[in-house]
């Protein structure tokens, strides 16, 4: 492989597509974990503090709601601490890694002072401008952070970034190219910002990555292909069931199939060697290669 290409790293965001239960949660480790997925993501709200007064007012889709309000909704989907280091002893057990967003100051604080063993906490693109959570996470929080810049523009992007050099934090940063919409158009995914992204940032921040919300698998590879080390879908038993994310998300056989893909571009992204051809084509090589053209008699001449 190319050095300049990493071996791909894909994450396959539960969210909150468990529905609230805990054994189905459970579940959808063990098969993300069979499909060849790297991490499991989930997610951390305080729902009485981010919510505010929005706390009893309806689900703006009322069919994909599990509570009389939004804040009920939002609770039923939430996992206590307790639960999700029960989670983590799990991903342990299924051989694969754990991982969890965090909406908000508080959730922040309650996750890293839960001392759960984690590579990364993401911020998604709907809390990247949070800087009170932002602060959080640079001061307290060791390890890498993982950023969706969904929603942002590149003004408030170069902001986040000198928000984290500030800190000499800007080495743990990975920066997500995302579209937050629920699936995504391919015409609004924008692949090329991979590109500006690696361009502007190189050698800056830590890495960049791409979380895709489009339907099927075509275009991942080429995210990681233009320079995306990690790839974040999210991940569903069911696209049918009830719930916002299920209809962007990939079911079991297209999360192993999206595994496989980035395998083979990651083996593919190589160059021939100079002044020499692959041994796997030595042999048909010698079989069929013309190596002269002699015009006068019509005659080529064969390698074997």
């Amino acid at each position: 492989m190319n050095k300049k290409y990493k071996k791909p790293i894909l994450i396959a965001e539960i969210g909150c597509n468990h529905k609230g239960d805990f054994q189905i949660a459970k579940k959808m480790i063990e098969i993300a974990a069979t499909c060849g997925a790297d991490y499991v993501k989930f997610q951390k709200r305080n729902n009485r503090f981010l919510l505010g007064n929005n706390f009893n007012k309806p689900h703006p889709v009322p069919e994909n709601s599990y509570g009389n309000t939004y804040g009920e909704h939002r609770n039923y989907l939430e996992f206590s601490i307790k639960q999700h280091k029960q989670l983590q002893k799990h991903c342990i057990k299924n051989k694969i890694k754990y991982a969890t967003s965090v909406w908000e100051i508080k959730s922040a604080e309650e996750i890293i002072k839960s001392k759960i063993p984690l590579d990364f906490i993401k911020v998604p693109s709907a809390c990247n401008l949070d800087f009170s959570l932002l602060k959080v996470l640079a001061t307290k929080f060791k390890k890498d952070i993982h950023i969706s810049l969904g929603m942002t523009t590149q003004k408030e992007i170069l902001k986040i970034f000198n928000f984290f050099k500030k800190f000499n934090r800007h080495k743990s940063l990975i920066f997500y190219v995302c579209t937050s919409d629920y699936p995504s158009k391919f015409s609004d995914i924008c692949l090329l910002e991979i590109s500006k992204l690696n361009k502007k940032y190189k050698n800056k921040i830590k890495d960049i990555a791409f979380s895709g919300h489009h339907l099927g698998i075509s275009v991942d590879n080429v995210a990681y292909a233009l320079g995306a080390n990690i790839i974040e879908r999210h991940f569903t038993l069911d696209r049918t069931w009830k719930g916002t994310d299920h209809a962007a998300s990939l079911e079991p056989d297209g999360l192993k199939k999206l595994k496989r893909d980035l395998i083979n571009t990651c083996l593919s992204l190589k160059e021939k060697p100079t002044n020499k051809i692959l041994k796997s084509e030595i042999y048909q090589r010698k079989k069929l290669k013309r190596l002269n053209y002699e015009s006068k008699n019509n005659i080529y001449k064969f390698s074997g």
